[in-house]
Protein backbone atom coordinates (compact mmCIF):
# COMPACT_ATOMS: atom_id res chain seq x y z
CA UNK A 1 0.00 0.00 0.00
CA UNK A 2 1.73 2.89 -0.85
CA UNK A 3 1.46 6.64 1.27
CA UNK A 4 -1.68 8.56 -0.67
CA UNK A 5 -3.61 5.08 -0.69
CA UNK A 6 -2.60 4.65 3.84
CA UNK A 7 -3.56 8.11 4.70
CA UNK A 8 -6.80 8.13 2.74
CA UNK A 9 -7.99 4.97 4.14
CA UNK A 10 -7.08 6.29 8.00
CA UNK A 11 -9.10 9.85 6.72
CA UNK A 12 -12.21 7.71 5.54
CA UNK A 13 -11.48 5.69 8.78
CA UNK A 14 -11.35 8.58 11.25
CA UNK A 15 -7.85 8.79 12.00
CA UNK A 16 -6.85 12.14 11.68
CA UNK A 17 -3.53 13.42 10.22
CA UNK A 18 -2.53 14.79 13.78
CA UNK A 19 -2.96 11.40 15.36
CA UNK A 20 -0.23 10.14 13.34
CA UNK A 21 3.25 10.40 15.11
CA UNK A 22 6.44 12.11 13.22
CA UNK A 23 7.96 8.25 13.28
CA UNK A 24 4.93 6.93 11.04
CA UNK A 25 4.92 9.86 8.38
CA UNK A 26 8.57 8.91 8.37
CA UNK A 27 7.84 5.73 7.34
CA UNK A 28 5.06 6.27 4.59
CA UNK A 29 7.75 8.99 3.06
CA UNK A 30 10.77 6.42 3.44
CA UNK A 31 13.95 6.98 5.05
CA UNK A 32 17.32 5.98 3.72
CA UNK A 33 17.94 3.66 0.53
CA UNK A 34 19.00 0.55 1.60
CA UNK A 35 20.18 -2.44 -0.44
CA UNK A 36 22.18 -5.35 1.24
CA UNK A 37 24.14 -8.11 -0.96
CA UNK A 38 25.14 -10.21 2.39
CA UNK A 39 22.83 -12.53 4.55
CA UNK A 40 22.22 -11.28 8.37
CA UNK A 41 19.34 -12.78 10.70
CA UNK A 42 18.55 -12.01 14.27
CA UNK A 43 16.64 -15.11 16.20
CA UNK A 44 14.83 -14.22 19.28
CA UNK A 45 14.21 -16.36 21.90
CA UNK A 46 11.67 -15.20 24.20
CA UNK A 47 11.30 -16.41 27.51
CA UNK A 48 7.59 -16.02 28.95
CA UNK A 49 6.87 -15.73 32.24
CA UNK A 50 9.96 -13.72 33.79
CA UNK A 51 13.14 -15.72 34.12
CA UNK A 52 14.99 -15.51 36.98
CA UNK A 53 18.00 -14.40 35.12
CA UNK A 54 19.62 -12.92 38.06
CA UNK A 55 20.60 -16.35 38.91
CA UNK A 56 21.95 -16.97 35.80
CA UNK A 57 24.97 -14.81 36.84
CA UNK A 58 25.86 -14.83 40.84
CA UNK A 59 28.89 -13.94 42.90
CA UNK A 60 31.77 -16.40 43.40
CA UNK A 61 33.63 -15.07 46.99
CA UNK A 62 33.83 -12.08 48.83
CA UNK A 63 31.59 -9.62 50.32
CA UNK A 64 29.02 -9.45 47.05
CA UNK A 65 28.68 -13.53 47.75
CA UNK A 66 27.83 -12.56 51.36
CA UNK A 67 25.60 -10.36 50.00
CA UNK A 68 23.95 -12.82 47.45
CA UNK A 69 23.31 -15.67 49.80
CA UNK A 70 21.75 -13.19 52.18
CA UNK A 71 19.24 -11.80 49.54
CA UNK A 72 18.62 -15.23 47.90
CA UNK A 73 17.89 -17.08 50.81
CA UNK A 74 17.33 -20.96 50.09
CA UNK A 75 17.20 -19.99 46.28
CA UNK A 76 20.80 -19.11 46.29
CA UNK A 77 22.78 -20.84 43.72
CA UNK A 78 25.90 -23.09 45.11
CA UNK A 79 28.48 -24.76 43.13
CA UNK A 80 28.44 -22.02 40.31
CA UNK A 81 30.61 -22.65 37.18
CA UNK A 82 33.40 -20.00 36.97
CA UNK A 83 33.43 -17.91 34.10
CA UNK A 84 36.52 -16.46 33.08
CA UNK A 85 35.03 -12.76 31.04
CA UNK A 86 37.81 -10.25 28.93
CA UNK A 87 36.85 -7.89 31.80
CA UNK A 88 37.72 -9.38 35.30
CA UNK A 89 35.12 -9.04 38.17
CA UNK A 90 36.28 -8.76 41.45
CA UNK A 91 35.05 -11.92 43.58
CA UNK A 92 34.90 -13.35 40.27
CA UNK A 93 31.62 -14.44 38.47
CA UNK A 94 29.92 -17.88 37.73
CA UNK A 95 27.61 -19.52 35.72
CA UNK A 96 24.27 -21.00 37.01
CA UNK A 97 25.55 -25.36 36.98
CA UNK A 98 22.36 -26.06 35.10
CA UNK A 99 24.16 -23.96 32.00
CA UNK A 100 27.28 -25.97 31.48
CA UNK A 101 26.50 -26.43 28.01
CA UNK A 102 27.03 -22.67 27.11
CA UNK A 103 29.71 -22.38 29.27
CA UNK A 104 32.18 -22.76 26.29
CA UNK A 105 30.48 -21.37 24.33
CA UNK A 106 31.52 -17.92 26.16
CA UNK A 107 34.65 -18.91 26.69
CA UNK A 108 34.88 -19.65 23.01
CA UNK A 109 33.91 -15.77 22.93
CA UNK A 110 30.71 -16.82 20.77
CA UNK A 111 28.47 -15.50 23.66
CA UNK A 112 28.41 -12.92 25.84
CA UNK A 113 25.52 -11.76 29.03
CA UNK A 114 23.70 -8.06 28.76
CA UNK A 115 23.75 -7.38 32.52
CA UNK A 116 21.49 -5.29 34.58
CA UNK A 117 19.72 -4.42 31.71
CA UNK A 118 15.09 -4.10 31.72
CA UNK A 119 12.54 -1.41 30.40
CA UNK A 120 13.38 2.15 31.44
CA UNK A 121 11.91 5.12 29.59
CA UNK A 122 15.13 7.60 31.66
CA UNK A 123 18.21 6.84 33.41
CA UNK A 124 16.46 5.99 36.86
CA UNK A 125 18.01 6.07 40.31
CA UNK A 126 16.36 4.48 43.50
CA UNK A 127 15.71 8.22 44.85
CA UNK A 128 14.32 8.89 41.34
CA UNK A 129 11.75 5.90 41.87
CA UNK A 130 11.01 7.01 45.38
CA UNK A 131 10.12 10.52 44.64
CA UNK A 132 8.48 9.79 41.45
CA UNK A 133 10.61 12.12 40.20
CA UNK A 134 11.25 10.62 36.53
CA UNK A 135 8.60 9.12 34.31
CA UNK A 136 8.67 5.02 34.72
CA UNK A 137 7.60 2.52 32.22
CA UNK A 138 3.83 1.62 32.35
CA UNK A 139 2.89 -0.93 34.08
CA UNK A 140 5.73 -2.81 35.82
CA UNK A 141 5.72 -5.97 36.84
CA UNK A 142 2.67 -7.51 34.56
CA UNK A 143 3.30 -10.02 32.44
CA UNK A 144 1.18 -9.03 29.62
CA UNK A 145 2.04 -5.40 29.63
CA UNK A 146 6.21 -6.03 29.77
CA UNK A 147 6.34 -8.83 27.33
CA UNK A 148 4.36 -5.97 25.06
CA UNK A 149 7.03 -3.07 26.23
CA UNK A 150 10.10 -5.53 25.31
CA UNK A 151 8.49 -6.93 21.94
CA UNK A 152 7.93 -2.96 20.84
CA UNK A 153 10.80 -1.79 22.16
CA UNK A 154 8.92 0.75 23.70
CA UNK A 155 6.09 2.42 26.00
CA UNK A 156 2.63 1.14 24.37
CA UNK A 157 1.47 4.28 21.52
CA UNK A 158 -1.88 4.47 19.75
CA UNK A 159 -0.77 2.54 17.09
CA UNK A 160 1.39 -0.49 18.09
CA UNK A 161 4.16 -1.88 16.19
CA UNK A 162 7.08 -4.49 17.28
CA UNK A 163 10.71 -2.99 16.41
CA UNK A 164 11.53 -6.61 15.08
CA UNK A 165 8.68 -5.24 12.25
CA UNK A 166 9.94 -1.60 12.71
CA UNK A 167 13.25 -3.00 11.75
CA UNK A 168 12.32 -4.71 8.58
CA UNK A 169 10.22 -2.12 7.34
CA UNK A 170 12.99 0.49 8.00
CA UNK A 171 15.82 -1.07 6.24
CA UNK A 172 13.11 -2.12 3.43
CA UNK A 173 13.41 -5.79 4.00
CA UNK A 174 9.39 -6.00 4.55
CA UNK A 175 8.31 -7.39 1.48
CA UNK A 176 9.14 -10.97 1.34
CA UNK A 177 7.86 -13.89 3.70
CA UNK A 178 11.08 -15.55 4.22
CA UNK A 179 12.33 -12.59 6.01
CA UNK A 180 9.83 -13.03 8.84
CA UNK A 181 9.37 -15.84 10.09
CA UNK A 182 8.20 -17.17 13.63
CA UNK A 183 7.92 -20.39 14.99
CA UNK A 184 5.82 -19.86 17.90
CA UNK A 185 2.74 -18.21 16.79
CA UNK A 186 2.20 -14.47 15.94
CA UNK A 187 3.59 -12.08 18.40
CA UNK A 188 3.79 -8.08 18.84
CA UNK A 189 7.71 -8.33 18.19
CA UNK A 190 6.95 -9.16 14.58
CA UNK A 191 4.01 -7.45 13.99
CA UNK A 192 3.40 -4.00 12.30
CA UNK A 193 0.19 -2.44 10.36
CA UNK A 194 1.92 -3.84 7.22
CA UNK A 195 3.49 -7.09 8.33
CA UNK A 196 2.94 -10.43 10.19
CA UNK A 197 4.97 -13.43 10.16
CA UNK A 198 5.47 -16.09 8.39
CA UNK A 199 4.24 -18.93 10.72
CA UNK A 200 5.83 -22.08 10.41
CA UNK A 201 5.48 -25.86 12.35
CA UNK A 202 8.08 -26.23 14.29
CA UNK A 203 8.59 -30.11 12.13
CA UNK A 204 9.27 -27.22 9.54
CA UNK A 205 6.30 -28.69 7.08
CA UNK A 206 3.14 -26.54 7.07
CA UNK A 207 0.07 -28.32 5.67
CA UNK A 208 -2.74 -27.09 4.49
CA UNK A 209 -4.72 -30.37 5.10
CA UNK A 210 -8.01 -30.04 2.39
CA UNK A 211 -5.58 -29.37 -0.27
CA UNK A 212 -2.32 -31.27 0.15
CA UNK A 213 -1.66 -34.40 -1.77
CA UNK A 214 -2.11 -35.32 -5.11
CA UNK A 215 -5.63 -36.93 -5.16
CA UNK A 216 -8.09 -36.44 -6.64
CA UNK A 217 -10.51 -34.77 -3.75
CA UNK A 218 -6.84 -32.34 -3.07
CA UNK A 219 -6.91 -31.60 -6.95
CA UNK A 220 -10.49 -30.50 -6.90
CA UNK A 221 -10.52 -28.42 -3.46
CA UNK A 222 -7.47 -26.58 -5.21
CA UNK A 223 -9.41 -25.79 -7.85
CA UNK A 224 -12.52 -24.39 -6.49
CA UNK A 225 -10.93 -22.45 -4.05
CA UNK A 226 -8.46 -20.65 -6.93
CA UNK A 227 -11.67 -20.21 -8.71
CA UNK A 228 -13.62 -18.79 -5.91
CA UNK A 229 -10.54 -16.42 -4.78
CA UNK A 230 -10.13 -15.30 -7.71
CA UNK A 231 -13.33 -14.46 -9.07
CA UNK A 232 -14.60 -11.93 -6.04
CA UNK A 233 -15.31 -8.25 -7.11
CA UNK A 234 -16.39 -7.53 -3.43
CA UNK A 235 -13.13 -5.67 -2.11
CA UNK A 236 -12.55 -7.93 0.81
CA UNK A 237 -13.61 -10.81 0.03
CA UNK A 238 -10.76 -9.95 -2.74
CA UNK A 239 -8.39 -8.96 -0.46
CA UNK A 240 -8.99 -12.10 1.62
CA UNK A 241 -8.96 -14.17 -1.20
CA UNK A 242 -5.27 -12.86 -2.44
CA UNK A 243 -3.88 -13.42 1.31
CA UNK A 244 -5.01 -16.98 1.44
CA UNK A 245 -4.06 -17.55 -2.49
CA UNK A 246 -0.32 -15.94 -0.93
CA UNK A 247 -0.27 -18.37 2.13
CA UNK A 248 -0.17 -21.50 -0.11
CA UNK A 249 2.30 -20.52 -2.13
CA UNK A 250 4.19 -19.00 0.32
CA UNK A 251 3.71 -22.67 2.54
CA UNK A 252 4.81 -24.67 -0.61
CA UNK A 253 7.84 -22.43 -1.53
CA UNK A 254 9.07 -22.68 1.98
CA UNK A 255 8.48 -26.47 2.52
CA UNK A 256 9.89 -27.09 -0.78
CA UNK A 257 12.76 -25.32 0.20
CA UNK A 258 12.89 -26.91 3.85
CA UNK A 259 12.58 -30.52 2.56
CA UNK A 260 15.86 -29.73 0.22
CA UNK A 261 17.55 -28.76 3.51
CA UNK A 262 20.64 -30.49 4.43
CA UNK A 263 20.07 -32.97 7.42
CA UNK A 264 20.85 -30.99 10.60
CA UNK A 265 18.88 -33.75 12.63
CA UNK A 266 22.08 -34.94 14.56
CA UNK A 267 22.88 -31.10 15.83
CA UNK A 268 19.37 -30.73 17.95
CA UNK A 269 17.73 -32.89 20.96
CA UNK A 270 13.94 -33.42 21.40
CA UNK A 271 13.39 -30.78 23.59
CA UNK A 272 10.87 -28.07 22.21
CA UNK A 273 13.12 -25.58 21.84
CA UNK A 274 15.43 -27.17 20.29
CA UNK A 275 13.31 -28.26 17.79
CA UNK A 276 12.58 -24.85 17.09
CA UNK A 277 15.80 -24.02 16.43
CA UNK A 278 16.62 -26.88 14.13
CA UNK A 279 14.13 -25.54 12.10
CA UNK A 280 15.40 -22.15 12.07
CA UNK A 281 18.88 -23.20 11.33
CA UNK A 282 16.81 -25.69 8.30
CA UNK A 283 15.43 -22.30 7.00
CA UNK A 284 18.49 -20.52 7.39
CA UNK A 285 20.51 -23.40 5.59
CA UNK A 286 18.59 -22.56 2.38
CA UNK A 287 19.00 -18.78 2.64
CA UNK A 288 20.23 -18.60 -1.07
CA UNK A 289 17.45 -20.52 -2.56
CA UNK A 290 15.10 -18.30 -0.67
CA UNK A 291 17.14 -15.31 -1.66
CA UNK A 292 16.97 -13.79 2.06
CA UNK A 293 19.06 -11.14 2.48
CA UNK A 294 17.79 -10.13 5.81
CA UNK A 295 15.50 -12.56 8.77
CA UNK A 296 14.29 -12.48 11.62
CA UNK A 297 12.99 -15.39 13.36
CA UNK A 298 10.78 -15.76 16.73
CA UNK A 299 10.77 -19.17 19.14
CA UNK A 300 10.08 -19.26 22.46
CA UNK A 301 9.96 -21.13 25.68
CA UNK A 302 7.51 -21.12 28.56
CA UNK A 303 7.52 -21.93 32.10
CA UNK A 304 9.38 -19.06 33.86
CA UNK A 305 6.58 -17.60 36.11
CA UNK A 306 7.97 -19.07 39.13
CA UNK A 307 6.44 -18.69 41.68
CA UNK A 308 6.48 -22.24 43.02
CA UNK A 309 8.88 -25.05 43.39
CA UNK A 310 11.29 -23.06 41.69
CA UNK A 311 14.52 -25.08 42.85
CA UNK A 312 13.30 -27.78 40.97
CA UNK A 313 11.96 -25.75 37.99
CA UNK A 314 14.21 -23.09 36.92
CA UNK A 315 17.36 -25.37 37.28
CA UNK A 316 15.94 -27.41 34.25
CA UNK A 317 14.48 -24.59 32.39
CA UNK A 318 17.66 -23.21 32.26
CA UNK A 319 19.34 -26.65 31.60
CA UNK A 320 17.00 -26.96 28.27
CA UNK A 321 17.56 -23.56 27.74
CA UNK A 322 21.44 -24.04 27.79
CA UNK A 323 21.36 -26.87 25.63
CA UNK A 324 19.07 -25.33 22.83
CA UNK A 325 21.56 -22.14 22.39
CA UNK A 326 24.78 -24.22 22.17
CA UNK A 327 23.07 -26.67 19.85
CA UNK A 328 22.03 -23.89 17.69
CA UNK A 329 25.52 -22.57 18.18
CA UNK A 330 26.62 -25.98 16.70
CA UNK A 331 24.57 -25.82 13.97
CA UNK A 332 25.31 -22.74 12.54
CA UNK A 333 29.35 -23.46 12.35
CA UNK A 334 28.22 -26.36 10.56
CA UNK A 335 26.18 -24.66 7.81
CA UNK A 336 29.19 -21.82 7.92
CA UNK A 337 26.15 -18.91 9.09
CA UNK A 338 27.76 -18.14 12.81
CA UNK A 339 28.85 -15.20 11.35
CA UNK A 340 25.30 -14.12 9.60
CA UNK A 341 23.56 -15.28 12.74
CA UNK A 342 22.70 -13.63 16.00
CA UNK A 343 20.26 -14.89 18.66
CA UNK A 344 19.21 -12.88 21.69
CA UNK A 345 16.52 -13.60 24.26
CA UNK A 346 14.21 -11.24 25.96
CA UNK A 347 11.83 -12.11 29.18
CA UNK A 348 8.69 -10.25 30.89
CA UNK A 349 11.16 -9.14 33.18
CA UNK A 350 13.72 -10.42 36.16
CA UNK A 351 12.67 -11.95 39.60
CA UNK A 352 12.81 -10.64 42.92
CA UNK A 353 15.80 -11.11 44.85
CA UNK A 354 13.50 -12.29 48.14
CA UNK A 355 12.25 -16.03 48.03
CA UNK A 356 8.78 -16.24 48.63
CA UNK A 357 9.15 -19.25 50.59
CA UNK A 358 8.84 -21.69 47.54
CA UNK A 359 9.86 -19.43 44.62
CA UNK A 360 10.05 -15.81 43.50
CA UNK A 361 7.97 -12.89 42.12
CA UNK A 362 7.72 -10.13 39.86
CA UNK A 363 10.88 -8.39 39.63
CA UNK A 364 12.55 -5.68 37.37
CA UNK A 365 16.38 -5.75 36.27
CA UNK A 366 17.91 -9.07 34.62
CA UNK A 367 20.29 -10.56 32.30
CA UNK A 368 20.26 -11.38 28.90
CA UNK A 369 21.69 -13.40 26.59
CA UNK A 370 23.08 -12.88 22.98
CA UNK A 371 25.43 -15.19 20.95
CA UNK A 372 27.01 -15.33 17.07
CA UNK A 373 29.60 -15.48 15.25
CA UNK A 374 29.76 -11.74 14.96
CA UNK A 375 28.92 -11.37 18.60
CA UNK A 376 32.32 -9.83 20.41
CA UNK A 377 31.36 -12.75 23.31
CA UNK A 378 33.51 -13.38 26.28
CA UNK A 379 32.44 -10.57 27.70
CA UNK A 380 29.64 -9.36 30.40
CA UNK A 381 28.04 -6.01 29.08
CA UNK A 382 25.90 -3.57 31.30
CA UNK A 383 26.56 -3.33 34.98
CA UNK A 384 26.61 -6.42 36.98
CA UNK A 385 24.88 -5.58 39.74
CA UNK A 386 24.91 -6.65 43.42
CA UNK A 387 22.05 -8.69 44.35
CA UNK A 388 21.74 -6.55 47.45
CA UNK A 389 18.27 -6.66 49.52
CA UNK A 390 17.80 -3.11 50.54
CA UNK A 391 20.47 -1.71 48.64
CA UNK A 392 21.30 1.37 46.70
CA UNK A 393 18.98 -0.51 43.65
CA UNK A 394 16.28 -1.93 45.17
CA UNK A 395 12.90 -0.36 44.56
CA UNK A 396 11.37 -2.90 47.60
CA UNK A 397 11.68 -6.09 48.02
CA UNK A 398 14.39 -7.54 45.88
CA UNK A 399 13.21 -5.67 42.58
CA UNK A 400 16.43 -4.07 40.91
CA UNK A 401 16.20 -1.00 39.03
CA UNK A 402 17.89 -1.58 35.44
CA UNK A 403 21.36 0.12 34.57
CA UNK A 404 20.95 -0.57 31.13
CA UNK A 405 17.34 0.59 28.79
CA UNK A 406 16.57 -2.89 26.70
CA UNK A 407 16.25 -0.05 23.89
CA UNK A 408 19.92 0.56 24.27
CA UNK A 409 20.32 -3.79 24.10
CA UNK A 410 18.05 -3.90 20.86
CA UNK A 411 19.83 -0.79 19.26
CA UNK A 412 22.91 -2.73 19.41
CA UNK A 413 21.60 -5.93 17.13
CA UNK A 414 19.80 -3.17 14.93
CA UNK A 415 23.01 -1.68 13.72
CA UNK A 416 24.93 -4.93 12.79
CA UNK A 417 21.31 -6.01 11.29
CA UNK A 418 22.13 -2.79 9.22
CA UNK A 419 20.41 0.26 10.29
CA UNK A 420 21.84 3.28 10.27
CA UNK A 421 23.01 4.97 13.10
CA UNK A 422 20.75 8.33 11.95
CA UNK A 423 17.96 5.94 12.38
CA UNK A 424 18.03 4.30 15.63
CA UNK A 425 16.28 6.82 17.33
CA UNK A 426 13.78 6.56 15.27
CA UNK A 427 13.25 3.20 15.72
CA UNK A 428 13.87 3.51 19.52
CA UNK A 429 12.64 6.79 21.08
CA UNK A 430 13.66 6.66 24.47
CA UNK A 431 17.10 6.44 23.28
CA UNK A 432 17.34 10.38 23.29
CA UNK A 433 17.16 9.99 27.45
CA UNK A 434 20.36 7.93 27.38
CA UNK A 435 24.02 8.93 26.76
CA UNK A 436 24.97 6.16 25.29
CA UNK A 437 22.42 5.06 22.14
CA UNK A 438 23.39 1.85 22.31
CA UNK A 439 26.25 -1.39 23.45
CA UNK A 440 29.50 -2.35 22.00
CA UNK A 441 28.68 -6.16 22.14
CA UNK A 442 27.80 -6.69 18.31
CA UNK A 443 31.12 -6.75 15.86
CA UNK A 444 29.59 -3.83 13.44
Amino acid sequence: MNRRKFLSYCLKGGVSMAALTQLQLQAFQGSLSYEFDDHKALVCVFLYGGNDSLNMLVPIEGEARALYEASRQNLAVSNPLSLSPITAIDGGVGLHPSMSAIQPVFESQNLAFISGVGSLVVPTSKADYDNEAVPLPKHLFSHNDQQATWMHGREKISLNSGWGARLLERIEQGGAFVNNISLAGTNPWQTSANLTPFSLHQSGVSRINPINGTSNRATHVRDIMTRVLSQSTHPLASTYGTKVQSAITNTEAMNSAIESSIDLSSYFSDSSLSQQLHTVAKSISVRQTLNAKRQIYFVSMGGFDTHDNQLTTHPALLGALSQSLAEFNTAMSAIEASNDVTLFTMSDFGRTLTSNGDGTDHGWAGNQIVMGGAVNGGEIYGSLMTQHLDGPNDTRGGRLIPQVANEQYFSSMAQWFGLANSELVDLFPNLTNFDTHSLSFMNI
